[in-house]
């Protein structure tokens, strides 16, 4: 019988999103930042893609949680393709940068603690 494999990684490719509505790899991985999570590995193996590799010592309910901000962050760029955000205006552009709240913004506005600490977060989720 022949033995099966099991990949440790996966790659998500997020590239037609940049084309399609201007959100990029870089808006994505900073926003799981303020998920609490590290940025996966960027552009490699593929340019423009995320590389996703949970280590062995993830509990499910940490991985479930990497599962759950990352549904919110497709939730979120639903919102930039829907037009209830401009790219430029999204909690994807302005993740994890201290003021979201900036007049520059055209928009609607963000308060810090939707930029800073998404649903489902929280101060002692953040590393």
């Amino acid at each position: 019988m022949p033995r099966a494999r099991v990949a440790h990684e996966c790659i998500v490719d997020p590239r037609a999103l940049k084309t399609a509505c201007g959100v990029s790899v870089d808006d994505i991985a900073k926003r799981l930042i303020d998920y609490g999570f590290h940025a996966p590995t960027m552009s490699f193996p593929v340019p423009g893609t995320l590389m996703i590799e949970p280590t062995e010592s993830e509990s499910k309910a940490e991985l479930d949680r990497f599962c759950d901000a990352m549904i919110a962050i497709r939730q979120e760029i639903a919102e930039v393709e829907s037009g209830r955000f401009e790219i430029e205006a999204s909690p994807l552009r302005h993740a994890h940068t201290p003021c979201t709240t900036s007049p520059t913004i055209t928009g609607p506005r963000l308060c810090r603690a939707e930029g800073c600490f998404p649903a489902g977060t929280s101060r002692t989720d953040k590393y």
